[in-house]
């Protein structure tokens, strides 16, 4: 008897389990747009509970303090990012056409979704002072650093060349360049998308060889 009560009550748990992830969610989502415009020092859970349909204790009762808030929405909306460019990967025929995939999504992304990109990097500069930032950021980076490696070893694999470089060697090059294209963007939007492009095509070459 006791062993079907149990079972009975697995069912509930998960659902349990599952119901508040997807509220996480709907919060983060709700919050990353408040955050990409005020960035990190300037945002509380206040102000995020007032920009959105979510009371202050609803907030607050989902994430304990803001770096915990601000820590998942990060991540949830960089999990994200580094998916978009797998299709790339699994459907090009040739190392132009990946080439020419991946620069197409970094421009999207660098011209639709500046405001998260620029919370991204407004987090981890902080993460230097605020150790309880340090280890999202430093699992965001691995993941990022992951996704530049898939992309250049299927280069590598299409071009019948080899990488040059290291994963982190890779990453820091690629997101640099993305990085002063973020900065760049809100000073220059008309030729910042061009001078990515152009600054990566140039770096991706040299990046594996014979």
């Amino acid at each position: 008897m006791a062993m079907a009560t149990a079972e009975s009550e697995r069912p509930a748990r998960v659902s349990g389990i599952d119901k508040i992830e997807r509220r996480r969610i709907a919060l983060a989502e709700s919050a990353l747009k408040t955050l990409g415009e005020l960035g990190y020092a300037r945002t509380s859970l206040r102000e995020i509970a007032n920009n959105s349909e979510f009371t202050h204790g609803v907030v607050h009762y989902y994430f304990r303090d803001k770096i915990d808030l601000i820590s998942y929405c990060v991540r949830y909306y960089k999990t994200k990012c580094a998916r978009r460019y797998d299709e790339v990967v699994e459907t090009a025929g040739s190392g132009d056409e990946l080439v020419t995939g991946f620069l197409a999504k970094m421009i999207q992304t660098l011209v639709e979704e500046t405001p998260m990109h620029k919370l991204w990097y407004d987090l981890r500069a902080q993460s230097m002072f605020e150790e309880q930032l340090r280890p999202d950021v430093e699992a965001i980076d691995q993941l990022l650093e992951e996704m530049i490696w898939r992309i250049l070893s299927r280069y590598a694999d299409l071009t019948g060349t080899a990488p040059t470089v290291d994963a982190p060697t890779a990453y820091a090059l690629v997101d640099g360049l993305f990085e002063q294209a973020v900065v760049g963007y809100a000073a220059n939007p008309d030729k910042t998308p061009d001078l990515l492009t152009d600054r990566l095509l140039q770096v991706l070459p040299k990046l594996v060889a014979a």
